[in-house]
């Protein structure tokens, strides 16, 4: 959803959730967000627009609305991202598992918050709330600039 807002593929609808909704966020999303400081390339001439667009971003989040996910949401993550990886036949080696866990770290910390998912991962969040079936998600689908 972050990356979706800064490339302003997010649609009016979920621009407005985010204005007037009250916002957790997951330290999962942001250990995903701060990737790209350690990730880009520093002689890339695109590098240091998007670091300083991250950074503004990370800056945005209130201390006190941000959460990290607790032991217990841990090991169950790590049950779910095995199933997800088994369930859905992906090749072993290739990052799926990482996702898949963090996928699920969200999904299980929003539930323990009493928070609903708003994701535009479909299709990892679909399959997650077919084994999960108590939590709420919001899903959306981006847009182009164009759509806007």
């Amino acid at each position: 959803m972050y990356l979706d807002v800064l490339q302003g593929k997010s649609s009016e609808a979920v621009d407005r959730l985010l204005t007037y909704r009250l916002c957790y966020h997951s330290a999962v999303c942001l250990s995903e967000l701060t990737h790209v400081f350690g990730r880009l390339d520093p002689a890339h001439t695109s590098t240091k627009v998007v670091l300083k667009a991250v950074s503004e971003t990370v800056s945005d989040i209130p201390s006190h609305r941000l959460h990290a996910p607790d032991t217990a949401a841990w090991g169950s993550a790590g049950i779910l991202a095995g199933l997800m990886a088994r369930l859905s036949n992906v090749p072993k080696n290739a990052g799926h598992e990482r996702r898949f866990l963090n996928d699920a770290l969200v999904l299980l910390q929003a539930q323990n918050l009493g928070a609903a998912v708003l994701t535009g991962n479909i299709k990892d969040f679909d399959y997650l709330t077919q084994i999960v079936t108590s939590e709420q998600v919001i899903f959306y689908r981006a847009v182009s600039a164009q759509d806007r």
